[in-house]
């Protein structure tokens, strides 16, 4: 299960300060990919063992100069329906606005945990100040100074108290195992709702529809040419006004909940448009999230060809996700059913390697050879031995390599090493974590 806290206020509050502040305490931070915007709207964190997705509002609100209450309101709107708690933030320096009432009013009407945090709140007067927004009538309000990070700790305490793991039965959790759960994911308007037609259209052997446990997220049972998996359908559940911000929020907030709940992400772009910066978003995302990718380049049928097209293209994209090219790319059109169902055996060939275990004394001969072929560098005099390996029980294929001075080793050895692990054992598509153990 995800959970999803959204922040959200007026403008000029702090949300942007405060969101960062809560993903860089921990260290579970979306990489500053080049090519992400700078203002990442939505991240992982996680407090008191537990993780939980973090959207900033703010982001997603046109600049300053034409701010209208209406869409500020809308994102509140958007945020009460689809976060499982809500952090409202007002000001403690300027007081109580006009705009902080009538989002007040909005939030009083949900049922799901309203947290109002008086920020700026960095001296006894400020404190003072701040219990005005008291009379808002909110049962858990907090005083913090998002520059500074006093108050945000029990503040995350209080978000965690709200998340509680559902625990599924012996068989869900047997079911779940078994079956690939296959999303598919991407901006609007690059053509999931045409994929996803495409692969139910074609064939009506389609076992049952389970309604999925998000109200907006429907599940869709397969079973054919001898291939089960579940596709996890964000795509045009419930069309909102076309308004750009609303669908980008929206989407962004769905792209996660799907993304939460899938082995393998079909992380579909636009041919025409190329990557874009949100794309790259998503997919670091989807990657720091431990999921197996596959990338569709839909709508390639509107491309216009030359001999080295498909080559010259997928070129440019491996270099724009670097570091993590080892991804699968397919270019398919949803409209004209090309390859689409290539693009089902490629999901379900990642999801075999995301879940492949490799026998301890086969990654030990193969690794150890590769080790002696290329030492470690002598750090501070330290030279750098490894003396075993060993693929770790985690749902992300993990290893661990034991080490005499395991925080020692730099960043481009460890590329290395999970290079070699890739070059020799089958994992494309799949994220590969490399840990280094006191040996």
């Amino acid at each position: 299960m995800s959970f999803t806290v959204a922040i959200v206020g007026r403008p000029n509050v702090g949300k942007s300060t405060l969101f960062n502040r809560l993903l860089e305490e921990r260290k579970a931070i979306v990489d500053d990919v080049s090519g992400v915007t700078r203002d990442r709207q939505y991240g992982v964190t996680e407090w008191n063992g537990k993780n939980f997705n973090v959207i900033d509002t703010g982001g997603f609100v046109p600049d300053s100069s034409d701010m209208f209450e209406t869409e500020i309101r809308k994102q509140v709107k958007i945020a009460i329906d689809e976060a499982n708690c809500i952090i409202f933030m007002v000001d403690a320096a300027v007081g109580m606005t006009d705009l902080d009432a009538s989002m007040a009013d909005m939030l009083r009407r949900t049922t799901k945990p309203v947290l109002v945090v008086a920020n700026k709140v960095d001296n006894s007067n400020r404190a003072l100040d701040a219990t005005e927004f008291y009379s808002m009538g909110f049962e858990h309000n907090y005083f913090v100074s998002s520059i500074s990070g006093s108050g945000t700790g029990e503040l995350l305490d209080a978000v965690t108290t709200f998340i509680t793991e559902v625990q599924p039965t012996d068989e869900e959790l047997e079911a779940a195992n078994n079956v690939p759960k296959i999303a598919i994911i991407g901006q609007p308007n690059v053509g999931k709702s045409s994929l996803l037609n495409a692969f139910i259209g074609q064939e009506r052997t389609i076992v049952s529809d389970i309604a999925g446990t998000t109200r907006d997220t429907i599940h869709t049972h397969y079973n054919m040419f001898q291939k089960e998996f579940i596709l996890i359908d964000t795509a045009g559940i419930r069309r909102k006004n076309k308004e750009k911000d609303d669908l980008e929020f929206y989407s962004v907030i769905r792209a996660i909940k799907a993304m939460d709940e899938a082995d393998v992400c079909l992380m579909v772009i636009d041919a025409v448009k190329g990557i874009t910066a949100q794309d790259l978003s998503i997919f670091s995302l989807a990657a720091k999230k431990g999921k197996g990718i596959v990338f569709l380049v839909n709508k390639w049928d509107l491309v216009p060809k030359e001999t080295n097209t498909a080559r010259d293209y997928e070129k440019r994209l491996k270099d724009k996700l670097a570091p993590f090219t080892d991804v699968p790319i397919l270019f398919i059109s949803a409209v004209e059913k090309t390859r689409i169902f290539k693009a089902i055996e490629m999901a379900l060939d990642v999801f075999e390697n995301k879940t492949r275990k490799i026998p301890t004394s086969k990654l030990n001969d193969i690794m150890l050879k590769a080790i002696e072929k290329y030492q470690a560098p002598v750090v501070r005099g330290h030279v750098i031995k490894i003396k075993f390996v060993q693929q770790l029980p985690t749902r992300v294929p993990s290893f661990a390599f034991f080490t005499n001075f395991p925080d020692d080793v730099k960043t481009p050895y460890r590329n290395y090493l999970e290079n070699q692990v890739r070059a020799n054992f089958k994992f494309t598509g799949v994220p590969v974590r490399i840990y280094f153990r006191k040996k």
